[in-house]
């Protein structure tokens, strides 16, 4: 569902509950809204990406959003460990976007808030003459997660429809073929080790891309980050936009959504992440599992003599 038309229905529905809880001396009600459904790409949707505010935050206080995003990786934090403590579920989360969009952000963003010790970060650049020599999905599938693990790429088996197709390293009678195999190579991960699939395209607008790099020209600690190809890359603007469109349209399935996140308000972006993450991990209702000992005996055995003690 785009924006607009999910967020007209949202206001008005919100504005006739409000309208009822005044009218009855009540205080007004707290809403959040349903990111998940705003943002998801239907699958076989054409995406314009022109038409998406990358300003877009929704129409709640700043400070609230601030509390909501503490909130959401709060769950995810318990989250994280009902899987890695269950281990029958691994979540998968999949960035992409364009030079200073704020992948970065959003992973720094997770993991300062969860335990790093169950969560791996992977990240895909230019292949090695050994990747090359490979299928292309060959040097993806190692860093896939493991049951009860989460996993992030940053930038993923993606830029082989997008730097591959822009910068033509591909035949143009190859890159098309790799969407339907990539959507098959996430469905063996669904389906074959319980994977959830989360995939979030962050939108800036070139104009903020082109800040973001001044503020690192300004920041002697963030120099080391600016190359010349960031400025070379900004001249395939439209061709990446056609390129991200495309495989936003042809890879979004229920089994592994895209998320189109506007991203220049960067506490917007958490907020959107955090809470799709949140619910998503929810709605898998998972369970800690049952003690592989005899906690009784175990009791006995090794803690009677010091109760004990501690009685007399």
């Amino acid at each position: 569902m785009m924006i607009r038309e999910f967020e007209s229905k949202t206001i008005s529905s919100v504005a006739c509950v409000r309208a009822l809880h005044v009218t009855a001396g009540l205080a007004e009600p707290s809403f959040e809204p349903d990111l998940c459904r705003l943002l998801m790409v239907e699958p076989g949707t054409k995406v314009a990406l022109r038409d998406i505010d990358p300003s877009y935050g929704g129409h709640w206080p700043h400070e609230r959003s601030l509390a909501l995003t503490q909130s959401h990786m709060q769950k995810i934090d318990n989250l994280q460990y009902l899987m890695h403590a269950e281990k029958k579920r691994s979540l998968l989360i999949v960035l992409q976007g364009i030079d200073a969009g704020g992948k970065d952000g959003v992973v720094r963003h997770i993991l300062t808030n969860i335990n790093p010790a169950e969560c791996r970060v992977a990240v895909f650049k230019q292949p090695t003459s050994a990747e090359l020599a490979h299928d292309f999905l060959w040097r993806v599938h190692p860093h896939a997660p493991a049951k009860g693990e989460m996993a992030i790429f940053n930038r993923s088996h993606y830029e082989d429809v997008l730097v591959a197709r822009v910068h033509a390293i591909a035949p143009v009678n190859e890159w098309p073929k790799r969407y339907g195999m990539i959507n098959d190579f996430e469905r063996l991960l669904v389906e074959g080790n319980g994977t959830t699939i989360l995939k979030f395209f962050l939108h800036i607008s070139k104009e903020e891309q082109l800040a973001r790099f001044k503020m690192r020209l300004d920041d002697p600690s963030r120099r080391w980050k600016i190359s010349e190809a960031d400025y070379t890359e900004r001249e395939y603007w439209d061709q990446y936009t056609d390129a991200f469109e495309d495989m936003l349209c042809k890879t979004s399935t229920y089994h592994a959504p895209w998320f189109v996140i506007p991203a220049n308000n960067k506490w917007f972006r958490n907020l959107a992440v955090s809470q799709i993450i949140a619910r998503t991990l929810e709605d898998l209702d998972m369970k800690l599992p049952e003690p592989s000992v005899n906690i009784a005996h175990i009791r006995r055995q090794h803690h009677a003599a010091e109760a004990e003690a501690k009685a007399s």
